[in-house]
């Protein structure tokens, strides 16, 4: 699966990576892959456990949305 319109891979998650999600948001809807490579190969991402509990709480605190975060 490629990187479309609404798919995007990042190697690690970064704040200003929010953006994206209020585009998403704003938009038809969207996936952010953290731990992917520009060509969607899987990548060693630490401490990702501690993500699924960050993200979906910096992303309501500061847009005021809830979002779906899972762990692959």
């Amino acid at each position: 699966m490629p990187e479309t319109q609404n798919i995007e891979f990042k190697l690690i998650w970064r704040d200003e990576y929010i953006k994206w999600i209020c585009g998403f948001a704003n938009a038809y809807g969207g996936t952010i892959f953290i731990g992917k490579d520009d060509t969607g190969n899987v990548v060693d991402l630490q401490g990702s456990k501690k993500l699924l509990e960050e993200i979906p709480n910096k992303v309501r605190d500061t847009l005021g949305i809830l979002v779906d975060v899972n762990l692959h």
